[in-house]
């Protein structure tokens, strides 16, 4: 699998301004408290630690799957800062790989379920300031709906002692311009009820995600049938021209590339030739990209629309866009020759020309480990024809002994 303009991650992504010291203003809790918060997998969430005294001048964050049970992980350099190239990170890599600590704050790349948990900040003897439930929720199995199917979310539940609901995020921009774009909105699950655990802090009363340790044992049967929801919706908007002479519409379809006329240019984008062995899988990720970001995807001048090519729609998709804006090939054909086009946030960024090669050739030899392996099963399987041949041998010898005797 083949990530394709990966964003390197450097702390000039984020910009640091002087604000008013909050350590000065805010005192910690005498007593650790959790403070809940939900993401989708494959997002990158940032946890601030909101006080500690004023002669502590580096944190260290620890990270707990459950409180008071298991082994407590370091998340720290013990420097305070930790650089990461995210042209090596991996989805399925631990935590302890896809952390960074920027200005006493925790930020966690390609966060994924098991990532769940307790997050605690404090110093090298163990002492706490500020602690977070931390829920991240798998979109596999998502309930995914179409407003122009008219396809309804999923109802609430509701009984006397809790109600389990959908909080949605707000709309995405329109990922396209000039043409029929699309809008997503992402929703998580929460529940409301008064038996909730007290030392977790709650942004609304009694209100908590779904995977939070806040939940009781008796309501978490109920809550692993509750799947996120995703909504997609269609939008136009136009596009800023910076050609006022020219009509606007016409501008787009011909700078754009979105006409039947054979003729036109394609978009002017840098673009960047992938050759990939056939039949092997591909994902293509879009420059600058992140998966809260609307991102879209054109084969040519063929926009992939989440109706038809997200991933849950269809289980038998082989070519299908997944909740990271990742485009996934689960094998290249040489119907995939082309060149895909990616937005974001509505503009038109690259282009990737992708070409079909043979799969490379392997060179074997018997030093291998494949090759050791192989040669292991052949002798192995040749060893226990022969056991059964001779015991086969020796039944039919016996058989005829006692016959004649």
């Amino acid at each position: 699998m083949l990530f394709l303009w990966a964003t390197p991650i450097n702390a000039s992504e984020y910009v640091i301004e002087e604000k008013e010291d909050i350590f000065k203003t805010q005192s910690c809790p005498a007593f650790l408290m959790f403070q809940n918060t939900a993401y989708l997998a494959d997002m990158t969430f940032e946890l601030p630690c909101l006080c500690k005294p004023e002669d502590v001048t580096s944190v260290v964050w620890y990270y707990q799957k459950h409180l008071g049970e298991g082994h407590t992980k370091v998340l720290s350099d013990f420097n305070g800062t930790k650089i990461l190239d995210a042209t090596q990170l991996r989805s399925r890599s631990g935590i302890q790989s896809r952390f960074k600590i920027l200005m006493f704050n925790l930020l966690v790349f390609n966060s994924q379920p098991q990532d769940s948990g307790h997050y605690m900040c404090g110093t090298v003897t163990g002492d706490y300031f500020y602690g977070y439930d931390v829920d991240v929720q798998s979109y596999k199995g998502a309930h995914i709906t179409f407003q122009q199917k008219k396809e309804k979310p999923m109802e609430d539940l509701e009984t006397k002692t809790y109600k389990i609901f959908t909080s949605y995020w707000d709309w995405t921009v329109c990922d396209r311009c000039g043409v029929r774009g699309e809008q997503r909105r992402i929703g998580l699950c929460y529940i409301h009820s008064p038996y909730l655990y007290f030392r977790y802090k709650k942004i609304v009363a009694n209100v908590v995600s779904c995977g939070s340790s806040a939940v009781p044992p008796r309501y978490r049967h109920l809550l692993k049938k509750r799947k996120p929801e995703v909504m997609v919706r269609s939008c136009f908007v136009q596009c800023p021209t910076k050609y006022p002479s020219i009509e606007g519409e016409k501008f787009i379809f011909d700078v754009f590339g979105f006409t039947n006329d054979k003729n036109k240019k394609p978009p002017v984008v840098p673009v960047q030739t992938h050759i990939h062995a056939i039949g092997y899988p591909l994902t293509i990720a879009c420059p600058e990209s992140r998966p809260e970001h609307a991102v879209a995807w054109d084969k040519g001048r063929r926009p992939l629309y989440w109706e038809e090519y997200m991933v849950g729609v269809n289980h038998s998709m082989r070519v299908y866009i997944d909740q990271g804006n990742h485009l996934v090939f689960r094998a290249v054909q040489l119907n995939d020759i082309a060149t895909y086009y990616c937005w974001r946030q509505g503009q038109l960024m690259a282009g990737i020309r992708l070409r079909v090669g043979l799969p490379p050739r392997i060179h074997r030899s018997f030093t291998d480990d494949e090759s050791i392996f192989a040669m292991q099963t052949i002798l192995s399987s040749y060893f226990i024809i022969t056991i059964i041949f001779i015991f086969l041998k020796c039944m039919r010898c016996c058989n005829y002994y006692f016959d004649c005797f």
